[in-house]
């Protein structure tokens, strides 16, 4: 993975991609929650992100109402629109980012070639605080499982984007 990193340090624009299930909860949130982050560090012009879900159930739909009530509170509006990954997604994007274990092997499955492949990570590696094996999906549960996501994808998302802008290089 840091062969991945360092290369993509090099380009002037990463392009990333949040996946998860459904893609109206964690990954729609990881999206919103990077954007975020970018633009608080006046980084908009050196990155692309989009989410996806590995089911198509959702497609044009809006997060799930409490997932955006949540990050509202916390001062994220959530707008994306549900969408299934494609095939041409594993092209088009510099990195593509699982939130758990079954994404990251349904991921890999789908994935065209070796070098696609390779370009599939894990949200939670890029925890800096926080320790997680997986973000997990909060769809069936209360409202401290959408707290929990939240949590772990700021840690995430700013360990990323710490990592991608090589701010804290050895």
């Amino acid at each position: 993975m840091n062969l991945l990193l360092d290369e993509l340090r090099q380009k002037p624009e990463k392009r990333i991609l949040f996946v998860c299930l459904g893609n109206i909860c964690r990954s729609s949130a990881a999206e919103t929650i990077m954007n975020a982050l970018v633009r608080q560090a006046g980084r908009e012009r050196e990155f692309v992100t989009d989410s996806a879900g590995l089911i198509d159930y959702h497609q044009g739909e809006m997060a799930d109402p409490r997932m955006r009530a949540h990050a509202a509170r916390r001062g994220y509006s959530i707008t994306h629109l549900s969408r299934p990954v494609r095939t041409t997604d594993f092209f088009d994007f510099d990195l593509i980012v699982g939130m758990d274990d079954r994404n990251i092997d349904t991921l890999r499955e789908r994935a065209p070639s070796i070098e696609t492949e390779q370009k599939i990570v894990r949200m939670t590696d890029f925890c800096q605080l926080k320790v997680a094996d997986a973000v997990p999906d909060p769809y069936y549960g209360g409202a401290q499982g959408f707290e929990n996501v939240l949590d772990l994808l700021e840690d995430a998302c700013q360990g990323l984007l710490q990592q991608l802008t090589n701010e804290h290089k050895s």
